[in-house]
C-alpha cells in the first residue's frame, strides 16, 4: 500500500504529516513512525503527525516523537498541520479548531504562510532558583545562560533529562541568553527527539512566559525569541491567576511530498 505524505517545517523543527481521516493506518504503530522519522534510513523528521477526523472540529492532530511514540503538545507542529488543512481543502477560512493531546486548540493565518497558534492557559511556574519548571502543553524545564551557543545542549540537556525527578517522564530543556539589544537566544533539547532541535513551540513559550514572569521583557503581551531556526513571537497575558490567551506565531512552511510503501 502507498501513503502519501507531507514534510513541513517550521522554524528549521520539521514534520512528516499524513492525512489519515480515511483510518488507512493505525495510530498505534511506534517502529513505522520511528522508521519514518530516521534521517538515515527513513524520509527525517523530528516528529511525525496524523490529520484525523474528530467531531465538532476542523480535525484532530495526533502527534509522535521520532522515537516512535505519541508524545505531548507540540506548538511548531500545531501551526504547520494547520498550514496543511488549509492546503488540503479541510479549513476554508483564516480561522481553525482543532483538537490535541493536550485539548483544543484554535489558529488563524495571519499572511499565507504564518500561523499563531493558541496555546492553554498557564497557571503557574516552579521557581527553583536557578532554574524554572511549566508546563506549557509538554513539560518544559528553562535555565538562563550567559553563552548560549558555547553550551553543550546534547550534553548538558540530556544529563539534565535524564535526572531525577524527571527522569521517568522525560523533560525538554531550555537553555536561553538575555543579551542588551538582542531578542533572547534559545536553544533545546527535546525528549523524544532525544537530540537538540533547531526550534521547538512549547519551549519557546514556555521561555517567553518566564521571561515575563522574571520582568525581563521590556513588553508587556508579547515577546520575540529567536531560536537556532528562526524567529518566534509569543502573545500572552500575565493575570493574578497565570497566563492565559497564550498564542505561538511563527511561519509554517511547506517543504514536499511524497510517498512511502508499507
Amino acid at each position: 500500500m502507498k501513503i502519501e505524505f507531507y514534510k513541513y517545517e517550521g522554524t528549521g523543527n520539521d514534520f512528516i504529516i499524513i492525512d489519515n481521516r480515511d483510518k488507512k493506518l493505525k495510530a498505534k504503530n511506534p517502529e513505522l513512525w520511528k522508521k519514518l522519522c530516521d534521517r538515515h534510513f527513513g524520509i527525517g523528521a523530528d516528529g511525525l503527525m496524523l490529520i484525523q477526523d474528530k467531531k465538532g472540529y476542523d480535525f484532530e492532530m495526533v502527534y509522535f516523537n521520532a522515537d516512535g511514540n505519541e508524545s505531548s503538545m507540540c506548538g511548531n507542529g500545531g501551526r504547520c498541520i494547520t498550514h496543511l488543512a488549509k492546503e488540503l481543502g479541510i479549513v476554508k477560512g483564516k480561522s481553525v479548531k482543532f483538537t490535541a493531546i493536550d485539548g483544543k486548540h484554535e489558529a488563524v493565518f495571519t499572511d499565507k504562510d504564518t500561523v499563531k497558534l493558541k496555546m492553554n492557559d498557564v497557571k503557574s511556574i516552579d521557581d527553583n532558583k536557578t532554574y524554572y519548571t511549566l508546563n506549557t502543553g509538554s513539560p518544559h524545564y528553562v535555565t538562563f545562560v550567559k553563552n548560549a551557543m558555547r553550551i553543550p545542549v546534547n550534553i548538558d540537556g540530556k544529563n539534565i533529562r535524564n535526572r531525577e525527578p524527571f527522569k521517568k517522564d522525560g523533560i525538554n530543556v531550555n537553555f536561553v541568553e538575555v543579551s542588551t539589544g538582542n531578542p533572547p537566544l534559545l536553544r533545546t533539547y527535546e525528549r523524544g527527539v532525544e537530540d537538540e532541535t533547531l526550534s521547538c513551540g512549547t519551549g519557546t513559550v514556555a521561555t517567553a512566559l518566564v521571561l515575563a514572569y522574571k520582568g525581563l521583557i521590556t513588553e508587556k503581551d508579547h515577546c520575540d525569541i529567536q531560536t537556532m531556526g528562526g524567529m518566534l513571537r509569543v502573545w500572552f497575558k500575565l493575570t493574578p491567576k497565570g497566563f492565559t490567551d497564550i498564542w505561538l506565531e511563527g511561519p509554517a512552511t511547506f517543504v514536499f511530498k511524497g510517498t512511502f510503501k508499507i
